[in-house]
């Protein structure tokens, strides 16, 4: 397996040009009602539920943590917000900054290098933060939720969504797991996942009011199943980034992650948050 450093900005540098092809343009998981959407629809129902539970209205001021290649962001400019995402890679903010010049919003979605953890902005600067798919990689889930709250205004929203542990690993069960982690970890980065429960822990000594909790474990599985069908349809233009290794890995990967669902070891979870009107 071919060594890289374990890090969001070097894995998003590495993965990204590839990551459109396999992942679909939203660059995280679907919410399918069904199970038979295609991805892009899928994606997009997810991106939907965030901004309706975020209650997102025109002219509001967005922060985007852990940004991707803006299309959420871009996708919340075409309806009146305005956005800053923040990602530490800087292939992110330069596929983002293109989107956001070919669609003709920069105006409204601008895109920075930063750090969930310490963000630099100013407090209570923003009606809404938006963690889409991006706490699972950073490491000081207590900072996150510190900043997060930090920045919102008197009366703003969280809403997180990401990948959770459903149940507890015991040390001996990891060790055992040790290649499929490494695998997964070489396909999607350095992560480590908390309960939904943790995570409205943090919100909570964060100073934020937990206002919701939902399970989507059932409604993302069938997202496997199509990055599978991607990594088949558009095996040369990923490969061109990824190579041949690591096109078996992602497959592998997106494996073990579907046989994590199914085991009840792994699932996914949407968390929202409201700063007091009073704070």
């Amino acid at each position: 397996m071919t060594d890289f450093t374990y890090d969001p900005a070097s894995h998003y540098d590495r993965v990204t040009p590839a990551w459109g092809w396999l992942l679909g343009d939203e660059l995280h998981y679907g919410l399918f009602a069904e199970g038979n959407e295609p991805l892009e629809v899928a994606t997009h129902a997810l991106t939907e539920l965030v901004r309706t539970t975020a209650r997102i209205q025109p002219g509001h001021l967005v922060l985007d943590v852990g940004c991707g290649t803006g299309a959420p962001a871009c996708s919340l400019a075409h309806q009146g917000a305005f956005v800053t995402g923040i990602t530490t890679s800087a292939a992110g903010v330069a596929a983002a900054q293109d989107r956001a010049r070919a669609e003709g919003v920069t105006d409204r979605a601008t895109f920075q290098l930063g750090d969930g953890e310490a963000n630099g902005l100013p407090d209570a600067s923003f009606d809404v933060v938006w963690v889409l798919e991006s706490s699972h990689l950073m490491r000081d889930r207590q900072a996150l939720m510190t900043e997060c709250g930090r920045v919102l205004r008197p009366g703003g929203y969280l809403v997180l969504c990401d990948i959770v542990l459903r149940r507890e690993l015991p040390l001996q069960e990891v060790r055992q797991l040790r290649p499929q982690l490494e695998t997964l970890r070489w396909a999607f980065g350095d992560a480590r996942m908390e309960s939904l429960e943790t995570y409205a822990e943090r919100a909570t000594e964060a100073g934020l009011d937990v206002e919701e909790q939902r399970d989507l474990t059932a409604a993302t599985r069938p997202t496997f199943a199509r990055w599978r069908e991607n990594a088949r349809r558009h095996h040369d233009e990923a490969s061109a980034t990824l190579g041949e290794e690591g096109m078996a890995q992602f497959i592998e990967a997106s494996n073990l992650l579907e046989g994590f669902w199914d085991d009840g070891t792994l699932g996914y979870g949407l968390l929202s948050a409201r700063r007091h009107p009073k704070a």
